[in-house]
């Protein structure tokens, strides 16, 4: 079973839509025995992070989520959650989790598209992940594939962390994290078929170290 951290940041519901579809058992919980219990946890969310961190804070959800990781439980972060594992955020000056090094930073509005118009901020849309190295997550999924992404700001972890990205004005990371513990910039859950495969990938990943224990 996987759980899905509910800490109060929204877009839980189609995270879990998306998991019944793949018939992936789950749940959506801030209950701590029920995350330690979880075969992974998906750390999603839409908002602010200075709101999110003062809830996870309050509620100890940050504390127990950094002892998950510690003691090996697979996490997977998306968009607001990919943005919160890192230390720190410009977002409302905010210090996030530190789950993984570096920081989430504003897209600058002076940056440019193609044609040398100024972006649209946020960045709304499909757009392309290249790998820059390895990861069990993209395994199946066509180089080409497109993923949705909505946000105005992007991770920068450090560079050993980083394992994708996405053009948009520059190129920023889309993908950070390490073996068992991830996190994707855009929304898997709303990105069709190549979306659907990186959950199931996730959740297979979770098995396997489940079943290893």
């Amino acid at each position: 079973m996987l759980a899905i951290l509910d800490y109060q940041a929204g877009n839980l519901t189609s995270v879990r839509r998306a998991l019944d579809h793949l018939g992936i058992p789950c749940t959506v919980t801030a209950d701590p025995s029920t995350l330690r219990a979880a075969q992974g946890v998906i750390f999603p969310g839409v908002g602010a992070a200075g709101s999110a961190m003062a809830h996870l804070t309050a509620t100890g959800l940050g504390d127990l989520l950094k002892d998950l990781v510690a003691a090996g439980k697979p996490l997977l972060g998306i968009c607001l959650g990919c943005q919160i594992v890192l230390a720190a955020s410009e977002e409302n000056q905010t210090t996030t989790l530190g789950i993984i090094p570096g920081r989430c930073q504003r897209f600058d509005p002076s940056l440019t598209d193609e044609d040398g118009h100024p972006i649209a901020i946020p960045h709304m849309g499909w757009n392309t992940v290249r790998l820059t190295q390895p990861c069990r997550l993209f395994d199946g999924i066509d180089p080409a594939s497109e993923f949705y992404f909505v946000h105005s700001y992007y991770p920068v972890p450090e560079s050993r962390y980083v394992i994708g990205m996405t053009h948009y004005g520059l190129d920023f990371c889309s993908v950070h994290g390490k073996d068992g513990l991830w996190s994707v910039q855009f929304h898997p859950e709303k990105s069709g078929r190549p979306g659907l495969t990186l959950l199931s990938n996730f959740f297979a990943y979770c098995q396997e170290v489940s079943h290893a224990q």
